[in-house]
């Protein structure tokens, strides 16, 4: 081998050890979007018009429908928490828990799990069951009350997106307490 041949050699050799001693280029993971809500802060919701009071969250919009039913909206979730206001009456119990648990048991398909919790107040006559529901259902949570003689209201919670019980757990948790919170300090005018 001559001189020259030698000198291009070595200069290879030089460049692919340059060139090749480099750490790997790997590509960014996907990145996950990490949702954070305010703390909440409740205030006291009570229409001379409605029968019943409950704390909501100070950043839900409500809307008050015909018969004191309401909606509320969070925008920054994309969710709305729905209450709807029955009277009890002509022995019609029995069918308005019927209504609000099928409502709820109409999506046992896409849920994985169905907690149900007793609720009872009897300092404020307040009875009920409160569900939360995991999985890709369309609701994540629901309650309904009861004075058990005159009237009852259905309480759930809807996301505005295809179900995916992963991407809106943090919304779905907040909003959950949200709505377990509503139960907890729910009152039947006197």
């Amino acid at each position: 081998m001559n001189q020259k041949s030698f000198l291009v050699w070595l200069i290879a050799i030089g460049i692919f050890t340059l060139v090749s001693c480099k750490e790997d280029i790997l590509p960014k993971p996907a990145a996950n979007l990490r949702l954070e809500y305010p703390e909440a802060s409740y205030k006291t919701f009570d229409d001379p018009s409605c029968p019943y009071t409950f704390d909501m969250n100070a950043d839900g919009k409500i809307k008050t429908e015909k018969n004191c039913d309401l909606s509320i909206h969070y925008p920054k979730m994309k969710a709305t928490i729905y209450l709807t206001f029955k009277r009890v009456g002509n022995n019609n119990m029995d069918s308005l828990l019927r209504d609000a648990q099928s409502l709820l048991y109409k999506h046992v398909i896409k849920a994985d799990d169905i907690i149900e919790q007793p609720f009872i107040n009897k300092k404020e006559n307040v009875y009920g069951m409160y569900y939360a529901v995991n999985g890709n259902a369309a609701t994540n949570a629901q309650f309904y009350l009861t004075d058990s003689t005159r009237y009852f209201v259905d309480c759930s919670v809807y996301f505005y997106a295809k179900p995916n019980f992963d991407s809106i757990m943090p919304a779905a948790s907040y909003l959950r307490n949200d709505l377990q919170n509503m139960m907890e300090s729910f009152k039947w005018k006197k």
